[in-house]
């Protein structure tokens, strides 16, 4: 799997389709974050999330982790545009989160539209394996897609992620084929939910979740 091919064409197809609704949900929840100061980013796309975050947590220093060269290097040119200032606080590390493994404790760990490229077992082994590097107090920030309860709105969710899924396997070589919904894994890891933003009749959402002490 990898988001070279399409990072370039990237923020121009998430405006196209959604308009800025992701990154309103990758953002949503900032506010509710309170003082963080060691951050795991993973996947983060091109950047903008990541310069958001270094503004509203001034004392954070973040390892932020992609398998796609090329995203990593629009991240870093993003920060060096926007937040040349912060720069020093960032690390960028290209690795497959499947087979890396972190060697540093976080209170703050970010998933935002990463898990979701992946199947059940492979979700459940991400979730387990960032878990082991959460600090005590630990926070962490989802945004994905999700599918509504019934109705129209359902089968709205379910036609977009039926085309998404198929862009991205022939693009990226994504192994997903649906959405698989992380929560219970993170509950098993003792993970509580605290807040939760829905978007685009609920298609799309952005939580916030804390470690049980």
């Amino acid at each position: 799997m990898s988001f070279d091919t399409v990072a370039p064409w990237y923020r121009t197809l998430e405006t196209i389709t959604f308009g800025g609704v992701l990154q309103g949900a990758r953002v949503a929840c900032l506010d509710d974050l309170d003082s963080r100061s060691r951050a795991l980013v993973i996947g983060e796309g091109n950047g903008r999330f990541l310069a958001a975050l270094l503004q509203r947590q001034p004392l954070i220093r973040v390892d932020c982790v992609d398998h796609s060269e090329r995203m990593l290097d629009l991240a870093q040119r993003h920060i060096l545009e926007t937040n040349p200032d912060e720069i020093r606080r960032v690390t960028f590390l290209q690795h497959d989160i499947l087979s890396w493994t972190p060697n540093d404790r976080y209170d703050l760990i970010v998933t935002h539209f990463v898990l979701d490229c992946f199947r059940t077992q492979k979700v459940g082994f991400i979730v387990a394996k960032l878990a082991q590097a959460a600090a005590p107090n630990a926070k962490w920030l989802l945004a994905d897609f999700r599918l509504p309860e019934a109705g129209i709105a359902r089968r709205h969710a379910q036609a977009w992620l039926a085309v998404m899924y198929s862009f991205f396997r022939s693009v990226a070589g994504i192994e997903a084929r649906e959405l698989v919904d992380p929560s219970p894994f993170l509950r098993a890891e003792g993970f509580a939910l605290k807040r939760q933003h829905l978007f685009r009749q609920g298609m799309l959402k952005s939580e916030l979740w804390g470690k049980n002490p």
